[in-house]
């Protein structure tokens, strides 16, 4: 990202424009997934130790089955997977290497993601009040890898770090403000921290509605926000939020209430106004294509609408 740029950024697929390339770590060399099947039901296991499961056609990735830390009893004798390891960055390195031109960015998880599949997410967040000293032990040891891998990025060759946590329902926080900062924020400033002293932006991906702590985020070092669905804070509102907070906007048309109507001048009016209102800031927008337009009832020429507004220069 630069300050004073002369257009929007654009992360658009299928050899349309296209300013970002990301990456995540390469697979492990020591751990072997496994995978099996009883029925319908598909079995597998992840990096972390949980098992999970999925209806064959009907689920991509499933639900957790077991998770890893399924006793707290086993908290102690728990071994993170060596995400860190250098040799996993290698092929990240590699292609931002190959790719001078573009903004290199790298994909984890942050601690949220992780642990709540650690425990299972119903218990996770019983936890949060009834297992205070054993989350926050699981929740330091987590955020120390993800510091070492921040330092890993770097040293590939990266601009920024990319994470994406859910904490929107439609209107408001999933848990309460205050113990989303007393519990959260002290791990989000480590981690942005980490980033920042090694000269790496930091942007943030949220489904749902997250305005009762953008002022916090913005506090910790978040640079930009990743949002699909824009429309639930209002465009005005949220331009005038991101221009006071001074973060930038990382985001495809609405794609609840705006992309799947299918309606061409809606479509088109929406990314204009978008244009106009996160556009103008030198910096505060970057437009985008959602990732999986079938999963959301959307046909690509749809999607292809939004995209000729944001890239015709002229409008």
């Amino acid at each position: 990202m630069m300050s004073n740029p002369p257009r929007i950024g654009f992360d658009f697929d299928r050899g349309r424009r296209n300013d970002f390339i990301g990456v995540g770590i390469s697979a492990s060399a020591s751990w072997q997934p496994r995978r099996w099947q009883e029925g319908t039901i598909e079995y597998y296991d992840d990096e972390w130790g949980n098992i999970w499961h999925r209806i064959i056609g009907k689920s991509q990735k499933g639900e957790i089955y077991e998770p890893a830390l399924s006793d707290w009893a086993d908290l102690e004798t728990y071994k993170l997977p060596n995400l860190a390891a250098p040799e996993r960055f290698l092929e990240a390195k590699q292609i931002f290497q190959q790719n001078p031109d573009l903004y290199h960015l790298g994909s984890l998880d942050f601690p949220f993601s992780i642990c709540r599949y650690l425990r299972k997410l119903e218990l996770y967040f019983q936890d949060l009040y009834l297992e205070r000293d054993k989350i926050d032990l699981l929740h330091d040891r987590v955020t120390s890898l993800l510091e070492e891998m921040i330092f890993q990025y770097a040293k590939a060759g990266a601009d920024g770090i990319f994470f994406a946590e859910d904490w929107g329902l439609q209107d408001r926080l999933m848990i309460n403000p205050e113990l989303w900062r007393e519990i959260f924020k002290p791990l989000y400033l480590r981690l942005c921290q980490r980033a920042h002293s090694l000269n790496l932006h930091v942007l943030m991906h949220s489904c749902g509605h997250i305005g009762d702590i953008m002022d916090d985020l913005a506090e910790v070092g978040i640079n930009c926000f990743q949002f699909d669905q824009p429309g639930l804070y209002g465009l005005e509102r949220l331009a005038d939020k991101l221009k006071e907070l001074k973060i930038c906007l990382f985001s495809p048309v609405d794609i609840q209430k705006v992309l799947p109507t299918g309606d061409r001048e809606l479509i088109r009016s929406e990314a204009k106004k978008m244009k106009a209102l996160f556009g103008e800031r030198n910096g505060g927008f970057i437009a985008r294509n959602y990732c999986d337009l079938p999963g959301i009832g959307v046909a690509a020429k749809w999607d292809h609408w939004a995209y000729e507004v944001f890239v015709d220069e002229q409008e």
